[in-house]
């Protein structure tokens, strides 16, 4: 997210090692005055985080906030669910997507766009040990390539 005016808090950099990211939405996201204050320091993690569909709304699970320093008492509990915003439309999407089989929801970054912490939202597929392992197979073979070629440019 190298956009003008988009400043990342924190990526979820395993999802895309785990899942195949089918789609992507951006939502935004309900907080409390600490946690906006925490996640501007970038006190956050969204590892094994995920989103779930309840009564028609969307909570996030998972998404750790750590407590803002100087907040004492109006601190927040920082494993709670927090909601989604969506549209109905945007919903509707996502119940049809999660009703098929092995299909999740996952946030894979928190960021700030004009002055509102956003939630980049993947319906994903999970990957089974044999992708992910060729996967890595790829990612060596390419980067020896990329070496050989220096090598090969060099001389």
């Amino acid at each position: 997210m190298a956009k003008e005016g988009i400043k990342t808090i924190v990526q979820n950099r395993k999802a895309r090692h785990d899942y195949f990211i089918l789609e992507t939405l951006e939502a935004g996201i309900e907080l409390m005055g600490t946690e906006v204050k925490s996640l501007r320091l970038g006190r956050a993690n969204l590892q094994d985080s995920y989103a779930t569909i309840k009564n028609g709304e969307v909570f996030v699970n998972g998404l750790h906030i750590s407590p803002y320093d100087m907040g004492n008492r109006f601190n927040h509990d920082p494993l709670r669910s927090r909601r989604l915003l969506l549209h109905r439309y945007e919903i509707n999407k996502l119940i049809g997507h999660t009703q098929k089989q092995g299909l999740t929801i996952i946030p894979l970054s928190l960021y700030f766009k004009r002055g509102m912490v956003k939630v980049e939202l993947a319906v994903a597929r999970g990957k089974k040990l044999y992708d992910k392992r060729s996967d890595i197979a790829k990612k060596d073979a390419v980067r020896e390539i990329d070496r050989r070629m220096k090598d090969f440019s060099r001389q």
